[in-house]
């Protein structure tokens, strides 16, 4: 299995996983609101009823609430994958 392909300059991809279809649409819509991004898939997360939706937001075009807080913001110099992650 090969690793995903990395993202072009400036874009995330954004990853949400909810037990509630309803959740993952609500934390995608504020994303949307701080950056512009594509346009969401959403996929079953497992047979409990899960779900996951990929977006891709563009860092480049932020809106003024993503722009204080990551200016604010610093990395702690940890930045790892988590263990869960792929």
């Amino acid at each position: 299995m090969q690793p995903p392909e990395s993202p072009s300059a400036g874009r995330a991809e954004v990853r949400i996983v909810s037990a509630s279809p309803e959740a993952a649409r609500q934390v995608a819509e504020v994303l949307r609101r701080c950056f512009a991004s594509t346009e969401q898939r959403s996929y079953p997360a497992g047979a409990d009823g899960g779900t996951r939706l990929h977006l891709t937001v563009d860092t480049t075009h932020m809106a003024g609430p993503a722009r204080s807080w990551l200016l604010a913001s610093q990395s702690s110099g940890q930045d790892r994958p988590q263990t869960d992650e792929v």
